[in-house]
């Protein structure tokens, strides 16, 4: 199954302003397609794949912001307390 993805680049005609747009085309799953525009709540096939592409970059956002707060963490030397006293670790 052949999908027709199509990414929109400058242009007077854009709908949304400072969004480019290209022709791209790609073979996708169908069914993952359907699958996923379920799951993402989306009324279009080209919604859902803008939806997934966002919460793949919104995901991979909050991954780094949170392996860098577990690398100060670390390199803060903090000591953690239980209440029977220092944890081993």
């Amino acid at each position: 199954m052949f999908i027709r993805v199509i990414i929109r680049t400058g242009g007077p005609q854009m709908a949304i302003p400072k969004r480019r747009v290209s022709h791209k085309h790609y073979q996708l799953d169908s069914a993952k397609i359907r699958r996923a525009q379920k799951a993402l709540h989306a009324r279009t096939e080209t919604e859902t794949i803008e939806r997934a592409l966002d919460k793949v970059l919104d995901d991979a956002e909050r991954d780094r912001v949170a392996r860098e707060a577990h690398e100060r963490f670390l390199k803060s030397r903090v000591q953690i307390l239980d209440v029977f006293g220092k944890l081993d670790g």
